[in-house]
């Protein structure tokens, strides 16, 4: 039971130590709080729980089922990671464009409660939360993990607390970006922003960068 146990932990530890650092809830708050400012209460508490239960289902399919879905549709990780670097940097040059006065924009003035849930999968959870960059990731940790039937269930467990756990995390994070934001200052969220944004465009130009490093490689090799 202890092998067990151990078995969990570093299965939810891989998992974690993969995932969080791309995931980076903490790092996505200022960001978040940009596109969100005055949203507050209960729509703020549906918005923040609908992309946290998005992000752990993304990071389970891309877990469990990510290789077979690639496999599928003939699609395969370098692939992904270019179509997807392409819209990491469309997000953050966006962001970088955006004027500091227009930071302030409200998610309510783009229509009512419908319109806004609607934005909780694209472009809050895809790509702003869980990027190309954790998919690709968590496609590459799902395809490693135990293929034996008795050591098949304690990695699955693992992957499925660790994915939880971000998914707290990314709840949390979001949830109280505002205290955060108060916290630092209007100056340094807009700082803070900038700065996120130009590190999102730098992600996703280095994830556009290791899928044509894979493809070249691929294509050297025959």
């Amino acid at each position: 039971m202890k092998g067990v146990f151990t078995q969990i932990a570093g299965s939810a530890l891989l998992t974690l130590g993969a995932l969080f650092p791309i995931v980076n809830p903490l790092g996505n708050a200022p960001i978040f709080f940009a596109l969100t400012r005055g949203l507050t209460g209960k729509p703020l508490a549906q918005l923040t729980r609908s992309i946290a239960l998005n992000s752990f289902a993304l990071l389970l399919a891309s877990l469990f089922i990510g290789t077979l879905i690639l496999g599928f549709f003939g699609i395969s990780v370098p692939v992904v990671q270019v179509g997807g670097g392409l819209v990491v940097v469309s997000t953050g040059w966006a962001l970088l464009q955006r004027p500091d006065e227009d930071s302030g924009e409200r998610v309510e003035n783009l229509g009512d409660e419908t319109n806004y849930m609607r934005q909780a999968f694209y472009p809050f959870t895809l790509p702003l939360t869980v990027g190309p960059g954790a998919i690709s990731v968590a496609i590459t940790v799902g395809a490693n993990r135990a293929a034996g039937p008795a050591e098949r269930w304690p990695g699955m467990t693992g992957l499925v607390i660790g994915a939880g756990v971000i998914a707290a995390s990314v709840y949390l994070s979001y949830r109280f970006a505002e205290r955060i934001a108060y916290a630092l200052g209007e100056t340094t969220m807009n700082i803070a922003v900038r700065l996120s944004s130009f590190i999102l465009v730098c992600i996703g130009v280095q994830i556009i960068w290791n899928g044509v490093s894979e493809l070249l490689r691929s294509v050297l090799a025959r």
